[in-house]
This record gives C-alpha cells, structure tokens and sequence, in this order.
C-alpha cells in the first residue's frame, strides 16, 4: 500500500478529530472598566446560523445526481482513460473493449461507494450533503473542505461528527470490485489501495465544491451541472 496515502489519510483523520473536538472557552478578550470601576468579562461571539435538514426529496435527488449522474460519469472516463494508459489491469488488453471494461468497472467502483455512503448515512441518521463553509480566506476553507470528507451532520442543529459511513464508503466499493469482477490475482491489500485513491478523489471534489463559483449565471448552473450536493443554504439569524 501507498504509505504516502496512509499517511495523509491519517493527517485527514487527525484534521476531522482536532475539529469536532469542543473547542475551550475564552474566559475573557478584554477586561474593560465600567463607570464604577468593575471589571466587566465579555466573552467572543459567534453568528446565530440556522441549520435546515435536507428533505427526503433533496437525499434522493442528490443519490442519484451523485451516483449516477454526469460527474461520476466523468470520473469513471477519466480513470478508464488512466487505467487504458498504464495498461491497469493487464487482463483486460487494449482497444474500445478493454476501455469499456474499465469505464465500466470505474462507474460501478463509484456507484456502489455512494450507495453505501448514502445508505449508511441514513441508518445513522447523518446530512451528507456539502456545506460550503462560512469562513474566508483559503487555508480555512481548504481545511474545511477536507475535513467534510470525513464528517457529517447530524441531528435537527446540525452539528458536525466523525463520519463512519464517509469512512467506510471508497473501501466499499473497491472492494465489490475485487472480489466480483477484477482478475483473480487481485486481493484485500489492492482494494485498500484503490480505495485511497478513491477518498482523495472525495477530497478532490469537496475542494471543487467549496472553491469554484456555483453562482445562478455560472456556466456549470447553465449545464445544469451545478447540483452542488443540494446543500441548503445556510443563513444568520436576523
């Protein structure tokens, strides 16, 4: 196994683990004097957001957009493309038939992690949709990207945690791939391998998400590419 991909999983581990953790409470910012000389101890404020559950329509249609739809599609060109390069598997040879066999071996691998997300995610009763975060600046937002991958919303506030169907899901579906229709010299080790790549492809995605424009006149809205994991829009409470 890649250790490369080990070791940044595990830093990705640590990211989501530092940031679900209950952060400390400042005691106080500034201990200012009032007009009768008494300390008076303020504390930080943070925005009053309003958090709203996705409906039952909204996880269906975002399943299927996102297990079925054009950018696993894409996904899956893009890995045959990779696998037909570096002749990977060998067994499957060259030409439009071994290519079909790897589009379509990539787009099942894809298909099942997200079934398995998705379907996990309900039992748990976990939000896996993508929330853009409220913070500015870069590194914030990078490290809020990467940290959604592998973590989930739960519960009517909301609120952020570890995320075992995120977990689990890449393995899934390499894993099918494996042990149903990849040659029999394939074992346990190449699924965890394969499916390293395939959480730093959710890495890959969520940083999409959270950086490229998704505006109403962008031209992905114009495709009608911008599902965006139809996560509701998060406001401040007036």
């Amino acid at each position: 196994m890649n250790m490369r991909l080990i070791i940044f999983l595990f830093m990705v581990l640590s990211f989501v683990l530092a940031a679900l953790s209950p952060p400390a409470r400042a005691q106080a910012l500034t201990e200012p004097l009032d007009s009768a000389g008494t300390v008076v101890i303020t504390t930080p404020t943070t925005p009053d957001l309003t958090y709203t559950r996705p409906t039952e329509k909204t996880k269906i249609e975002n399943y299927l957009f996102d297990a079925f739809g054009p950018y696993p599609a894409a996904g899956a060109a893009f890995a045959a493309g990779i696998g037909q390069a570096y002749d990977t598997p060998p067994e499957w040879k060259q030409g439009a038939e071994g290519y079909s066999k790897r589009f379509g071996s990539a787009f099942g691998i894809a298909a099942i992690s997200t079934s398995t997300r998705y379907g996990l995610a309900e039992a748990f009763r976990e939000d896996t949709l993508y929330y853009r975060c409220e913070c500015k600046g870069v590194f914030p937002r990078l490290r809020h990207a990467v940290i959604s991958t592998l973590s989930a919303r739960r519960g009517e506030d909301g609120h952020r945690v570890f995320s075992i169907p995120a977990l689990i899901a890449p393995y899934a579906g390499t894993m099918t791939a494996v042990y149903a229709w990849y040659p029999g010299r394939y074992n346990g080790k190449d699924a965890l391998r394969m499916g390293n790549y395939t959480m730093l492809g959710y890495v890959g995605a969520n940083v999409a998400l959270e950086f490229l424009y998704s505006g109403p006149h962008s031209l992905l809205h114009r495709m009608h590419l911008n599902n965006g994991h139809g996560a509701p829009t998060t406001v401040s409470n007036p």
